[in-house]
């Protein structure tokens, strides 16, 4: 036993320098360079110095985010160019910022899966999720995810968004005239909605899994770029390793009592529920072939849109509140909109189409914040990109930041706040490069909630404008940080005006 495990260190770090070393070798003859592979480690000592240096101190009200958010990135492209070569760890990372060659990455599913699978900290959120799941077993459960958020179901959806929507403006009754922090309050607000819609229950039913899907990307953001020898891993769990499959458990036994509630309606009164876990049940008992899904990757659905759908969202109202409440007159031409399409009645479904000022807002502010600013995609053997041959499994890594502020497609302003570049739509603002303007990604993988956050966001935000105007608290401190969302470190301050 001890031979074999000495055995396969040995060969572990013969492939960590000999594998690097043909990479380079592959990469280099096809023009592409990067920093230098540094033995076992790679890039990860620079990346993590760099990412301390930016993010030790609040930044100014800016909303120029790439060289805080990805530092390294940002003094790559600068040094290498819009595609370049490098190392997490021993794992080689192609970054690609061309339009082109991203559309083309994201169109292409098959021989560009995603890389779920190579981190056992992520993997812990996502489980056997459509996040991480390939081929058949992804057909299937996208069918499932897309009858769930269908737009007859996201019609069903609006009472529950518009009724937890008004239990947070009830709340806000007691900070008229004062300072609110409005990134707490979406926090609870999207954990509301998600709770109903996932699981048919209250906030108060979700909010355990919320503090511990928290905890647990923290976690996997602090791990991104932390190597550990093969050997030391083997034997050893370190403090992490031990909290998150600790947290992990936790999320699951609180997941399944819910299923336990809804498994034994199921089984006595044949009702399944309208609500995204109803239909995972249908699923499993309509399947023809047997049951398509067990409980554990009920479970593991379940987990991760409650996490993706809650923070997404409550970063995108937070972000967008900030930038209304920078640009007095946007927010003020949102409101007339409101007032002129919706009057002071709530908000229905056929109404938010109509809001065209607010969509334009909404698009700049996912420009300028995205909720996720960065996306990964994994090589399959023979894998081509436009001139490229790649290596197999290298991973492809798009920094979204980048290409939403790329001068040649956004112009020279492109850090700015301006929602009139969208007056045409995204076509119109992106001169026909989609692949520029990626907030929920693109191609099969679109991410699925995408309608769902932004119905839930425009719902939240017409009716916040109804009741109220909102400047910003010179108490506020500007300092994105990216958690598996890219969120206000400190809350987002704003001052309550009642109308």
């Amino acid at each position: 036993m001890v031979e074999k495990m000495i055995e396969q260190t040995v060969w572990r770090h013969l492939q960590v320098w000999w594998t690097p070393m043909q990479i380079e070798r592959i990469m280099g003859k096809q023009g592409i360079r990067g920093p230098t592979y540094k033995f076992l480690f790679g890039n990860t000592k620079e990346i993590s110095k760099k990412k301390a240096n930016s993010l030790c101190s609040p930044m100014d009200l800016s909303h120029d985010i790439f060289p805080r958010i990805m530092p390294h990135i940002y003094s790559w492209i600068n040094t290498y160019g819009n595609i370049f070569l490098f190392w997490n760890g021993s794992r080689a990372e192609l970054v690609v910022t061309q339009p082109e060659l991203v559309k083309e990455l994201f169109n292409n599913n098959h021989t560009y899966p995603r890389t779920v699978a190579d981190d056992k900290y992520f993997r812990k959120l996502t489980g056997d999720s459509i996040v991480a799941c390939e081929g058949e077993k992804w057909v299937k459960r996208r069918k499932v995810a897309n009858q769930a958020f269908h737009s007859e179901n996201l019609k069903n959806m609006t009472p529950a968004m518009i009724e937890s929507v008004k239990m947070m403006l009830e709340r806000w009754r007691n900070h008229e005239g004062r300072e609110l922090d409005v990134y707490e309050e979406f926090r609870q607000l999207t954990a509301e909605v998600i709770s109903r819609t996932v699981f048919g229950s209250s906030y108060e039913v979700g909010e355990q899994v919320l503090q511990m899907l928290t905890k647990l990307a923290i976690i996997v953001t602090r791990n991104a770029y932390n190597i550990r020898l093969p050997s030391i891993s083997d034997l050893f769990k370190n403090g992490d390793e031990i909290e998150s499959d600790k947290i992990e458990k936790e999320i699951r036994e609180v997941i399944l009592q819910i299923i336990k509630k809804r498994e034994k309606v199921v089984v006595d009164e044949q009702i399944f529920g309208s609500d995204f876990l109803g239909l995972l049940w249908k699923a499993r008992h309509d399947s023809s072939g047997g049951n398509i899904m067990s409980v554990d990757q009920i479970i593991d659905e379940c987990k991760i849109f409650y996490g993706a759908g809650q923070g997404s969202t409550a970063a995108l109202l937070s972000w967008t509140i900030l930038l209304l409440a920078i640009h007095f007159d946007w927010q003020a031409n949102a409101r007339d909109e409101v007032l002129k399409v919706i009057g002071q009645q709530q908000p229905n479904s056929d109404d938010l189409p109509r809001l065209r000022t607010m969509n334009m807002i909404i698009h700049e502010s996912l420009r300028l914040y995205p909720p996720v600013p960065s996306s990964e995609r994994k090589a399959k053997k023979g894998a081509r990109l436009g001139k490229l041959i790649l290596p197999a499994n290298i991973k492809v890594f798009v920094p979204i930041l980048a290409l939403h502020r790329d001068p040649k497609i956004w112009g020279e302003d492109a850090h700015l706040f301006k929602p009139e570049r969208f007056t045409e739509g995204i076509v119109g603002a992106t001169k026909n490069n989609l692949a520029a303007f990626l907030p929920f990604i693109m191609g099969p993988r679109t991410c699925v909630g995408m309608n769902f956050a932004i119905n839930e966001t425009k719902i939240a935000l017409s009716m916040i404008l109804q009741r109220y105007a909102f400047t910003l608290s010179p108490n506020y401190i500007h300092s994105p940080i990216l958690t598996m969302n890219l969120r206000p470190e400190h809350g987002v301050q704003v001052l309550l005006h009642a109308l």
